[in-house]
């Protein structure tokens, strides 16, 4: 059974610390963009996995609702995001959002499948 406002807060919690070391990391984006980007993808799955450990303590590990989670993180992360990157102070096309952010939040599901898998 999903636990709806804490996957919810964790979830807010995923996005909010990648996205604010993300301005502490910025001036590594324009001298080494693959670094930067790969910093950012370590921090994100970190985060994932903190979150993961955070929202599964003291329960049992279901693999669906692993799935349920990370879709659920994923979607909040894309939603969150949307302010900056299509119309705020970031703004991007939609096709540079998904090519360098959008798509790899699709990571979080797939890492709450295998952490799951693994935790059993």
């Amino acid at each position: 059974m999903i636990l709806w406002k804490r996957a919810a807060a964790l979830g807010l919690v995923s996005w909010l610390i990648p996205f604010a070391l993300s301005f502490l990391l910025f001036p590594l984006k324009g001298p080494n963009p693959p670094l930067y980007s790969s910093l950012l993808n370590l921090i994100g799955l970190a985060t994932t996995a903190w979150m993961l450990s955070a929202y599964f303590r003291g329960r049992m590990i279901s693999w669906r609702e692993a799935i349920l989670v990370g879709v659920l993180w994923a979607a909040a992360n894309l939603l969150l995001d949307s302010p900056f990157f299509s119309f705020g102070p970031m703004r991007m096309t939609a096709s540079q959002y998904w090519s360098e952010i959008g798509l790899g939040y699709f990571a979080i599901p797939v890492f709450a499948f295998g952490a799951a898998r693994i935790g059993r």
